[in-house]
């Protein structure tokens, strides 16, 4: 009896044993497993899923007329997505273009003030020969009435009538020269307010055409092809200029953005292959490559960037965004959404 308990208790030993051995070997084999992989893996669960999102944005402000599209639909590139109301444009703009054709007419009345100071030169020129002939004709009547004045056979009168008409033609030769001169300042002022005219007409055409470009600001399109998120207002609400509409996500471009340690970089480069777990589908197992490092840490990008010279210094561990290319990309699109957490695993043997 005492000698089948002792051999009841050593088979009991033996078991335990083998239990325990089984234990530390699967226990060594699975620690050896996980050191190895990690000397030679890097590995980080700060990644997400990233694409292009563009805000659509009113060039005027201005009260939404329609908008044409609904939460999250499918949007082409220069697809009409919502419309501003523009009666109050469109009304300045026909006063503009009176404006404009007031200022043609404007125009029109300086050229003709130019002709008519033209023909007047030349009306003022004609005058100046005929004075001079006159002035001529004056100065011989004079010459010869003296020498026949001296042998008396004119009178001290008729003398006296040819010197003054003498000096009535040089005095009409002189108020020619000056209505000359007045006319072709005339014409220098009359040609200098043309220009000016002119000028003013092309400001008035720059604002008629920049009048039609805020008009033509009041249909707003997608700036890109993709899906939309939230609607940001309604039919009827005012906007300002700049203001989000909403936003437009690229669905046909996608990368992951993995924020690693600065201590596990140091054998990064670009071209590195990469394992990527999504934790929105477990089972799925995606590829990928590093494209590139990012030159600073992501605290520098931060609104508030951390400075270490004031204050107490507390060394914290910094991450540098890796942008990683997702292979066969086409094959994932639609599945794949901005913002996806992800995990990534790296090789670095």
């Amino acid at each position: 009896m005492e000698q089948q308990e002792l051999s009841q208790k050593k088979k009991g030993s033996i078991i335990r044993i083998i239990v325990l051995a089984v234990v530390l070997i699967t226990g060594g084999i699975i620690a050896y497993s996980k050191i190895s992989f990690a000397m030679a893996h890097e590995t980080t669960d700060n990644a997400q899923v990233e694409t292009q999102i563009a805000p659509v944005l009113p060039r005027i402000s201005g009260y939404i007329k329609e908008i044409t599209v609904q939460d999250y639909d499918s949007v082409k590139t220069g697809q009409l997505v919502a419309t501003i109301d523009d009666d109050e444009l469109q009304v300045q703009l026909l006063q503009m273009q009176a404006d404009y054709k007031a200022a043609e007419a404007d125009i029109l009345n300086a050229k003709a003030a130019l002709n008519n100071a033209q023909v007047s030169l030349r009306v003022n020129k004609g005058n100046i020969t005929l004075n001079e002939v006159k002035q001529q004709q004056a100065k011989e009547d004079y010459e010869r009435n003296q020498k026949l004045f001296a042998d008396q056979a004119i009178t001290k009168k008729q003398l006296d009538d040819s010197r003054y008409a003498m000096e009535v033609a040089n005095q009409q030769v002189n108020n020619s020269g000056s209505d000359l001169t007045a006319a072709d300042s005339r014409l220098s002022v009359l040609s200098a307010s043309i220009q000016k005219a002119q000028a003013a007409l092309e400001i008035k055409r720059a604002a008629i055409e920049q009048q039609k470009l805020k008009i033509s600001y009041s249909k707003v399109y997608a700036p890109q092809s993709g899906k939309l998120g939230k609607k940001n207002v309604t039919a009827g609400q005012y906007v300002q200029a700049g203001t989000p509409l909403f936003s437009i996500v690229n669905d046909s471009t996608y990368w992951i953005v993995a924020n690693f340690k600065e201590t596990q970089i140091k054998k990064f480069h670009p071209g590195m292959p990469v394992e990527i777990a999504l934790d929105a589908y477990t089972d799925l197992k995606l590829t990928g490559t590093i494209e590139s490092l990012s030159d600073a840490t992501g605290a520098k990008f931060s609104l508030l960037p951390p400075d270490n010279a004031s204050g107490n210094f507390v060394k914290v561990t910094q991450r540098v965004p890796v942008k990683i290319a997702i292979n066969d990309i086409t094959k994932y699109k639609e599945i794949l959404r901005a913002g996806l957490s992800a995990e990534i695993t790296i090789n670095t043997k």
